[in-house]
C-alpha cells in the first residue's frame, strides 16, 4: 500500500479526520442526460465501444471528449483498439451535446502513437485548455502497471498533439500517476495526483506548476505538511484521507474549486466543492453524486457499474453535469451524461 510515512505522521498529529469511505449526507439528485456514444451514436466513427470521455472545451469552441480504450465490431475487446481517441461536439453546451465528429474523420484514430504491444495501452487521466493551447496527460503500461506516464500538447483544438515530457511511474511512491489540472485565474494550474490502482491504497497529492511551463517536471511545486505546517515546497503530503482511487477531476468553478471522483469502497462518485486549491479536504464534505446498482434498476442517480465522473465545462455547482462511464459486458461499454442538482458549495 502507499500510505506514506507521511500520512502515518499527520494522522499521528490529528490532522485526519473522519475515514475515509464516509461521505456526507445531502440532498444531492441526479438524473441521466443522454448517452454520449455507443453502436448508433459512435459506431460512425469506428468506435461503437470506449469509455472515459474526458471532456474538454476547444479553443475553436468545440467540446472535445478523449476517450480511452475503443473498439470497433461487436464489443470490447473486438478489432481495432486505439487508446486514446477523441470524439468531438460542434455544439459546446452542456444541454446540446451531440457527437457529430472525430479526430480522423470516419475512424476514430488514436491521437498518439500506441502500439498496445504486450498488452500495453494509454489510459487519458486528464485534457484542459490555456488559451489556444489544449494539454493532455496519459497514463502508460499495462493497466494498473503504470511503466510511466506522459504530457502531450496541440494548438489545433486536439487534431495533432506533439510530446512534451514524462513522469516515471514510480515518482512520489506511485502518486503521481494519475493526475488531474485545475486551471486557476492566478496563472497557476493546481494539480491533484493518486496512484492509478483500483486495488491500491494511495494518498492524494497536490501540487502548482506556472500555466506557461506544464510541460518542465521540475517546475512543479509539492504542497506538504512539514515542521507543524503546511506550506509549498515541502515534500508532497497526502491533502486528504487514503483511499483506492478510481478516476479523478479537479476543476476551476464558479469562483472554487470541484473535486470529483470514483470513490472505491464503498463504490460510488464523489464531490467535494471548496473555496481554494489548498482548502482542508479531511474536513470538507465528501457529497456522493451516484451511487451503485445493477442492470436493469437504473433510476435517478443509481447506475450499473459507475466510473469516471468528469466535469463538463459550462456546467456548474448548482448544475453540475458529468460524464460517466458504465462497462459491465461486452455491449455495455459507454459514456453517459449525467446532470446532479443539490450540490453544497464551499463553506465560508
Amino acid at each position: 500500500m502507499l500510505r506514506s510515512a507521511a500520512a502515518g505522521g499527520l494522522a499521528a498529529a490529528g490532522i485526519l479526520a473522519g475515514a475515509p469511505g464516509a461521505a456526507a449526507t445531502s440532498r444531492v439528485t441526479g438524473s441521466k442526460v443522454r448517452d454520449l456514444s455507443g453502436p448508433a451514436l459512435t459506431g460512425r466513427f469506428a468506435a461503437p465501444w470506449t469509455d472515459l470521455g474526458i471532456p474538454v472545451r476547444c479553443p475553436d469552441g468545440s467540446m472535445l471528449f478523449v476517450c480511452g480504450d475503443t473498439f470497433d465490431g461487436g464489443g470490447v475487446g473486438g478489432p481495432d483498439w486505439r487508446s486514446p481517441v477523441g470524439l468531438r461536439s460542434s455544439n459546446a453546451s452542456p444541454g446540446s451535446l451531440v457527437v457529430d465528429g472525430a479526430v480522423g474523420g470516419s475512424r476514430a484514430v488514436g491521437l498518439v502513437p500506441e502500439g498496445h504491444t504486450g498488452g500495453t495501452t494509454a489510459i487519458p487521466s486528464d485534457v484542459f485548455t490555456v488559451g489556444p493551447t489544449m494539454y493532455m496527460h496519459l497514463m502508460r503500461g499495462v493497466i494498473y502497471e503504470t511503466h510511466h506516464t506522459d504530457f502531450w500538447r496541440s494548438d489545433d483544438n486536439g487534431e495533432t498533439w506533439q510530446y512534451l515530457c514524462q513522469w516515471p511511474g514510480g515518482l512520489h511512491g506511485g502518486q503521481f500517476q494519475q493526475k488531474t489540472y485545475a486551471v486557476a485565474d492566478d496563472g497557476y494550474l493546481y494539480v491533484l495526483s493518486t496512484a492509478f490502482d483500483r486495488d491500491v491504497t494511495s494518498g492524494l497529492l497536490l501540487h502548482r506548476v506556472r500555466q506557461d511551463a506544464p510541460g518542465d517536471p521540475a517546475a512543479y511545486e509539492p504542497w506538504g505538511y512539514a515542521g507543524g505546517a503546511w506550506a509549498w515546497g515541502n515534500p508532497p503530503t497526502t491533502v486528504t484521507s487514503p483511499r483506492r482511487w478510481g478516476e479523478i477531476c479537479f476543476r476551476a468553478m464558479g469562483g472554487g474549486y470541484a473535486l470529483t471522483w470514483l470513490n472505491m469502497s464503498p463504490l460510488d462518485i464523489r464531490a467535494q466543492i471548496f473555496a481554494t486549491p489548498t482548502s482542508n479536504l479531511f474536513t470538507t464534505a465528501e457529497q456522493t453524486m451516484i451511487v451503485p446498482t445493477v442492470p436493469g434498476r437504473e433510476t435517478g442517480n443509481a447506475v450499473a457499474s459507475p466510473y469516471g465522473g468528469f466535469i463538463i465545462p459550462g456546467s456548474g455547482v448548482d448544475d453540475l453535469h458529468i460524464a460517466i462511464s458504465q462497462w459491465y459486458d461486452a455491449q455495455n461499454y459507454r459514456v453517459m451524461q449525467y446532470r446532479v442538482n443539490g450540490l453544497e458549495g464551499p463553506a465560508h
